[in-house]
């Protein structure tokens, strides 16, 4: 198979493809099945009986850059409304599918959004401070029932409330995306929202990029959102072709993982665009990582960074334009260069091959409600919980993990020593940060140490933000993980209101009912709780270097 020309698929190239061994195979494979035609015309049958029901009602995503320019009408008149009463400081309160696609957007061209998808109490206590006479929430869940999204509904509807409004006031502050007929559509009629946006319900969270989830926050902070559909329109002709990129980088995804090679090492190539793997991180991990099998993605911080080789990884930079005469080289082994809209519909229609070819069912996310449910246990009945004594606290960090894997340490140098011997060969280790992602941000700069001292793939995820993406990946996919929670005392915490638990009691469940879900896997978990926040960081950054 040869590298495919830029003029495929509007402007968007997948170069290097061809270069992945049995890709080209993979291909001729798929085109004897017509797979790429069949799923350009939706055919649901293209993932075996099994998922044909699911995917009968989940290929809505095909036709998203033409359904939704029905919205562009009324987004423009609800934006200049906006504008007009003074209400320029647009926050989204969503999770996952409902919240990636429209920080990409926004960061990539310069927009600010504020993207709540945080159960931190400092967070949440940041976010209602900044700006709140000019505010107006977009509340974005497609069920309706996401307990981190009616939270910050809850307590954004008391801050106005506590800030002067009057109930009618405070409800036109509010603008709803959901699906049609979910329990959010009747909270937002009963309050009084301002604009409710029905979701087009054939269309999965994490392929909703260029639906109202993806559209609306992004319109109504400042994006001419038709240009992305623009964008994503042009590559349509092209996905069910022989010679498409969505084809070759599906076919690449599909023949690497196949092979072994089921790290997906994700670097943006400083071209021109902002946070799209972790859109590509949700999209990959939560529609392959089930069934024992599936493609991890391995967000790095940038192409020189650790981890972006080995046996088992497939490295692949993302950008918005190519550098002259660069094709693929320079250490990685498939470049994806266009624009953003083509970006999104590229790289859907390569997951949904990839799913084909691995064998599973891209739609659906069968472990994901397992964490969901232990968390509300916890909730529910606070006193079973029996983590409140640690093996051993080392300066401002207690260490909470299995006695007979961390029955001799006393350290947390030691405990790191003993994750990192833990990790198979070709296995991963998982950091997941149960913090603040803005206030504790330095956190996020243990991954490449990380990799660097265990030489093996290496991930770093905010919680709960992870569990409605890798958190799949991390309880369905291959069982060679090992898991590192870090949770810490919050410094002042918030009640939720109209519920009997705050934040912080939410955060501290969220992050014992994944851990208790992936122990009863068989998944080795140790959590690091940091007293102060500030200085466990700095001890643990300390600890994490010193092992490199």
């Amino acid at each position: 198979m040869t590298e495919l020309p830029p003029q495929h698929a509007g402007g968007l190239v997948v170069a290097g493809a061809g270069t992945v061994p049995g890709a080209d195979e993979v291909v001729r494979e798929l085109l004897d099945d017509r797979v790429p035609a069949r799923i350009a015309a939706a055919d649901p049958t293209v993932w075996g009986p099994e998922a044909e029901p699911e995917a009968s009602v989940r290929l809505g995503w095909l036709d998203a850059p033409r359904a939704s320019r029905a919205l562009l009408p009324r987004l423009r008149e609800l934006r200049a409304e906006l504008v007009a009463e003074g209400l320029d400081h647009v926050v989204l309160a969503g999770m996952g599918g409902s919240s990636l696609a429209p920080e990409v957007i926004t960061r990539t061209l310069g927009v600010e959004l504020t993207v709540l998808d945080t159960t931190d109490p400092g967070q949440v206590r940041a976010a209602l401070a900044d700006r709140l006479d000019r505010t107006v929430v977009v509340v974005s869940s497609k069920s309706g029932t996401t307990v981190e999204t009616d939270s910050h509904r809850r307590v954004y509807h008391r801050a106005f409330l506590d800030a002067g409004l009057t109930e009618a006031e405070a409800g036109r502050r509010f603008v709803v995306v959901t699906d049609p007929g979910s329990p959010l559509e009747k909270t937002a009629a009963d309050m009084g929202a301002r604009a409710v946006f029905a979701a087009d319900p054939n269309v999965g969270g994490r392929y909703s990029a260029l639906t109202a989830f993806g559209l609306v926050p992004s319109a109504l902070a400042g994006v001419d959102v038709e240009v992305l559909l623009d964008e994503a329109e042009a590559v349509l002709p092209a996905l069910g072709e022989p010679d498409s990129p969505a084809l070759a980088l599906g076919a690449a995804l599909g023949a690497a993982a196949r092979a072994g090679r089921d790290k997906l090492v994700l670097a943006e190539d400083g071209t021109g665009l902002a946070g799209l793997g972790d859109w590509i991180e949700q999209l990959v991990a939560e529609s392959t990582g089930k069934k024992g099998t599936g493609i991890l993605p391995v967000v790095v911080e940038s192409p020189a960074a650790a981890g972006t080789r080995g046996e088992d990884v497939l490295f692949v930079t993302v950008g918005g334009s190519l550098y002259p005469g660069e094709a693929a080289g320079a250490g990685r082994d498939v470049a994806v260069n266009g624009p953003l809209g083509a970006q999104f519909m590229v790289w859907e229609f390569a997951t949904a091959v990839a799913g084909r070819v691995l064998g599973i069912n891209p739609f659906d996310q069968p472990d994901v409600e397992a964490a969901k449910k232990a968390a509300r246990a916890l909730l529910d009945s606070p006193s079973d919980d029996a983590a409140d004594d640690p093996l051993f606290t080392d300066d401002e960090i207690a260490v909470y993990g299995p006695v007979d894997l961390l029955g001799g340490v006393t350290t947390v140098d030691g405990t790191l020593d003993v994750l990192g011997g833990l990790v198979p060969d070709r296995g991963y280790l998982a950091v997941m940060a149960f913090l603040n992602r803005l206030g504790d941000a330095a956190v996020a700069s243990v991954r490449d140490p990380f990799a660097r001292r265990t030489a093996r793939a290496v991930t770093f995820g905010w919680g709960p933000r992870f569990l409605h993406s890798t958190g799949q990946y991390h309880k369905g996919g291959p069982p060679n993980g090992v898991f590192l929670q870090i949770t810490g005392d919050p410094v002042e915490d918030l009640p939720v209101p109209g519920r009997p638990y705050t934040f912080g009691t939410l955060q501290r469940a969220q992050a014992l009912g994944d851990a208790s879900v992936l122990t009863a896997r068989g998944r080795p978990v140790v959590r690091l709780h940091l007293r102060d926040r500030a200085r466990g960081t700095a001890r643990l950054l300390v600890a994490v270097e010193a092992g490199r």
